[in-house]
């Protein structure tokens, strides 16, 4: 006599498996499992995503020096570039590297209106040397009455003309800048010591060509 076996599954219990469960599913038949707002990805689509070439990529690291004498040389040559990067901005005007004397709006305009006309102080160096050459004693009364006459004319001219550009500058810096804390002494004696010094020599470079507007 035979046990039934407890373990026995039933018909109905039994799921038909059949090779068409297997098979995928057509595109229509996907599209509408997906639920609504559903966005297929590029990997769904089989579009294949190029690889970004990576921007975070290390520049090579510079070798430290094998001695203490080519760390000086390294040392040397950095600030060499330095001091020639801060005096090619400094005779171009640029803010970063201009002295304090030189910083701030009104310092450029009075640069610009000492740069915009020639000045009796460009010629007062040159003056003063031929009337030291003329005033010595070897040289006949005549010479060293005329390098007397010419030093006078000199020193006269550049205080009318420091008198001049003084009153330039007052009047066009309270014009354009109403509140600035600039001491009006201050600009005046920087722009007499601009307007005395040779024109290739000042610093920074002038940005402005005699007789242009201020």
């Amino acid at each position: 006599m035979s046990v039934p076996s407890l373990f026995r599954r039933k018909p109905a219990d039994v799921v038909d498996s059949s090779p068409a469960d297997d098979m995928p599913l057509a595109d229509a038949e996907v599209d509408a499992a997906r639920p609504k707002g559903h966005t297929p990805s590029k990997k769904e689509l089989g579009v294949e995503t190029p690889k970004r070439a990576s921007s975070n990529r290390r520049r090579a690291v510079e070798p430290a020096p094998a001695n203490r004498r080519e760390a000086y040389k390294k040392m040397r040559e950095k600030q060499r570039a330095e001091r020639a990067e801060a005096s090619a901005g400094m005779r171009a005007g640029d803010e970063r590297y201009l002295l304090a004397r030189d910083r701030g709006p009104e310092r450029l305009l009075v640069r610009n209106i000492v740069d915009a006309r020639r000045t009796v102080g460009t010629w007062f160096f040159g003056g003063a040397l031929v009337v030291l050459i003329g005033s010595s004693g070897a040289m006949p009364p005549a010479v060293r009455f005329v390098s007397n006459m010419l030093w006078a004319a000199l020193a006269l001219g550049v205080v009318v003309d420091s008198v001049l550009i003084s009153r330039k500058v007052r009047r066009l810096v309270r014009e354009r800048f109403p509140k600035t804390t600039q001491r009006m002494g201050s600009l005046y004696l920087y722009a007499i010591t601009r307007s005395i010094t040779f024109r290739r020599m000042r610093m920074p470079k002038p940005k402005v060509q005699i007789g242009d507007a201020v």
